[in-house]
C-alpha cells in the first residue's frame, strides 16, 4: 500500500500541476477520516506518511486542559490524568497515542479522491492568484468560454478563467462562444466559490490601458495619462500631458491619419474620444476639457470645489451635451462640480451676487453705495475680510487712507460683534421641548440650535429635510438623517 501511495501522489501531482506536498496532505486526511470511523465522532485523528517510503502511522490526539476546562472526553484529558499517567504534557499541550493504522483501501481512496479533488482545487486557486494579482489594472486576453444570463465566462487559458459581468460590457456590445476578447483585469474578488478574476470593458481604465499599448510614447512614460472619464459607448475623454516639450501630447496619442485613437475607438465598440491636453491650472483644464464647446468664462467656487461656466448662447447645447453627456464627462475629468450657463445667466448671476454683498457692505458698515461697491470690485466678499484682512493691503486700494481704512475696520469689528450678540440672545431664548431635549441622538447645544430655528419640538424636526439641518454649523448629511428618521418614528407606531 505504501508504493500504491507514491504513485497515487505521483500521478495526480503531475496531471494537476500540484505540488505533491498537497497530495500527501489530502491522502493523510482520508486515512485519518477513514482511522476515526472506530472512534467517538469527536476524536482528534492525525495521519503522518513518510514521502519518501510512503509508509504511515495513525495517532490519536488528547488536549491536555485544567480540571475546571475539562468538558470534551473524546479529545481532552485533565491534567491530573497527564500527571498520573507520567504523559509529561502541560496544559495547552497534546498528547499522542499511536494506533491502528486503516488500509488504503477503497473507502480510503474514495475519501481521498474527494480531499484531493478539494485541495487541487485551492491549490489552482492559489496558483491563480498568485500569477494575476500583479496583473490587476491590466489588459488580459481570452476566449468566450460560456454565456450566462448575468455574466461571460472567459477562459484566460493556463487553467485560468474569468468572469466578465454584463454590466461592465460597454453598450450594445455582444459576444458568443470562442469569441477572442480583451478586457481590464478589475479585481480579484473573494466569495463562497474561492478566488474569482472579475473583468471590465466600460471602467475608464480599460480605454487607459488601451492608449497605452496603442502609443509607445505611454509605454516609455514620455506622455504622462492624467485623467479619464466614459460614458461607455457612446463617448469619452482622456487627458495627456507631455514630459518633454517637444512632443504633442495630443498628435501622438492620435496618431498617423487617426490610426491610434481610432484602435482604441474601435475596441470600444465606436466610442468617440475626446483628446484633453492636462493643465495644472484648474480654470483652463476646465476650458480644454469642455472642448469642442468654447468658454467664455469661469468663475471658481473654492469652498464648494465648483465653477460656473459661461458660454455662448448658441454653443449652450454643444457644452452641454446630448443628456449632459460633455459636461458630465468634463466634470468627472476634472474632479469639479461644473454649472454651465449662458453668459447672459451668468452675468446676471454675477451682478445678483455682487448686489447681495453691496447690501451686506452697506449695512453692515453703514456707508453708501459708491463705496461698497468698491470693496466688491477689490474682491472683498465678507465683514470678516474687512475687520482683519492686513492694513497694508486696504492702503493699497486707490483712495484709501489710514483713517478710512481704521473707521471701516472698526465698523466691520462692531457689526460682527452684534451679530454674535443677537444669535447669542436668540440660543438663550430658544426653549426647546422636553421630548426634544430627550430625543435618542440629540444634545443640549443642538436642541438650543434647533429651537431658535424654530424647530422646537419633536414633530417640528420630523417635518423638516436634511437640507434645511445642515445649515447647522457641524452637521452631516448622515447626522441629519439619522435625526429625522428618529423623529419621525412615531409616526410610523401610530399608523401600525
Amino acid at each position: 500500500m505504501s508504493k500504491e501511495i507514491l504513485l497515487v501522489v505521483e500521478a495526480v501531482s503531475n496531471e494537476k500541476d500540484v505540488p505533491k506536498q498537497v497530495i500527501f496532505e489530502a491522502v493523510e486526511i482520508a486515512l485519518a477520516s477513514a482511522a476515526k470511523r472506530r472512534f467517538e465522532e469527536d476524536a482528534l485523528i492525525r495521519v503522518s506518511i513518510d514521502q519518501r517510503s510512503g509508509d504511515y502511522k495513525t495517532y490519536r490526539q488528547w488536549n491536555i486542559v485544567a480540571d475546571e476546562d475539562y468538558s470534551a472526553p473524546a479529545y481532552e484529558l485533565t491534567i491530573d490524568d497527564s500527571e498520573e499517567q507520567n504523559l509529561g504534557v502541560a496544559i495547552g499541550g497534546v498528547y499522542e497515542e499511536e494506533v491502528e493504522s486503516e488500509v488504503f483501501g477503497r473507502i480510503a481512496a474514495q475519501t481521498a479522491k474527494q480531499v484531493i479533488v478539494q485541495k487541487v482545487r485551492e491549490a489552482e486557486r492559489a496558483k491563480m492568484v498568485a500569477l494575476y494579482t500583479e496583473k490587476v489594472g491590466k489588459l488580459v486576453h481570452g476566449q468566450v468560454k460560456k454565456v450566462t444570463r448575468d455574466s461571460l465566462i472567459i477562459d484566460l487559458g493556463e487553467n485560468a478563467e474569468a468572469s466578465l459581468p454584463k454590466d461592465q460590457l460597454i453598450a450594445r456590445e455582444s459576444f458568443r462562444m470562442n469569441d477572442r476578447i480583451r478586457a481590464l483585469l478589475l479585481e480579484i474578488r473573494d466569495d463562497s466559490r474561492g478566488a474569482q478574476l472579475i473583468l471590465s470593458r466600460n471602467a475608464p481604465e480599460f480605454m487607459i490601458e488601451l492608449f497605452r499599448l496603442e502609443v509607445p510614447e505611454i509605454s516609455e512614460e514620455v506622455i504622462d495619462i492624467r485623467g479619464a472619464a466614459r460614458d461607455p459607448g457612446l463617448r469619452a475623454k482622456i487627458a495627456v500631458k507631455t514630459n518633454d516639450r517637444r512632443i504633442d501630447p495630443i498628435g501622438a496619442c492620435v496618431g498617423m491619419r487617426g490610426a491610434r485613437v481610432q484602435a482604441v475607438s474601435n475596441e470600444m465598440n465606436g466610442e468617440r474620444v475626446d483628446i484633453v491636453l492636462w493643465d495644472d491650472n484648474p480654470a483652463q483644464l476646465v476650458i480644454n476639457a469642455m472642448a469642442p464647446a468654447e468658454v467664455d468664462s469661469i468663475v471658481i467656487d473654492e469652498d464648494a470645489h465648483s465653477m460656473d461656466v459661461a458660454v455662448n448662447s448658441d454653443n449652450l447645447a454643444q457644452a452641454i451635451g446630448r443628456n449632459g453627456q460633455n459636461v458630465r464627462l468634463a466634470s468627472s475629468l476634472t474632479g469639479w462640480a461644473l454649472n454651465v450657463m449662458t453668459s447672459e445667466d451668468a452675468q446676471a448671476k454675477q451682478q445678483e451676487e455682487s448686489q447681495k454683498l453691496i447690501d451686506v457692505f452697506v449695512t453692515g458698515l453703514d456707508i453708501d453705495d459708491d463705496l461698497a461697491i468698491q470693496l466688491v470690485d477689490e474682491g472683498f466678499t465678507s465683514l470678516e475680510e474687512v475687520a482683519y484682512i492686513p492694513m497694508d493691503e486696504m492702503l493699497d486700494i486707490d483712495g484709501f487712507d489710514e483713517d478710512l481704512v481704521n473707521e471701516l475696520r472698526s465698523r466691520a469689528k462692531e457689526s460682527l460683534l452684534n451679530q454674535a450678540l443677537k444669535a447669542e440672545q436668540q440660543l438663550e431664548g430658544a426653549k426647546p421641548a422636553a421630548d426634544l431635549l430627550a430625543m435618542e441622538g440629540m444634545d443640549n447645544h443642538l436642541a438650543l440650535v434647533l429651537a431658535s430655528m424654530g424647530v422646537a419640538t419633536m414633530e417640528d424636526l420630523a417635518e423638516q429635510s436634511v437640507d434645511e439641518l445642515l445649515d447647522i454649523d457641524g452637521m452631516t448629511e448622515e447626522r441629519a438623517g439619522s435625526l429625522i428618521l428618529t423623529a419621525r418614528a412615531p409616526w410610523f407606531a401610530e399608523s401600525e
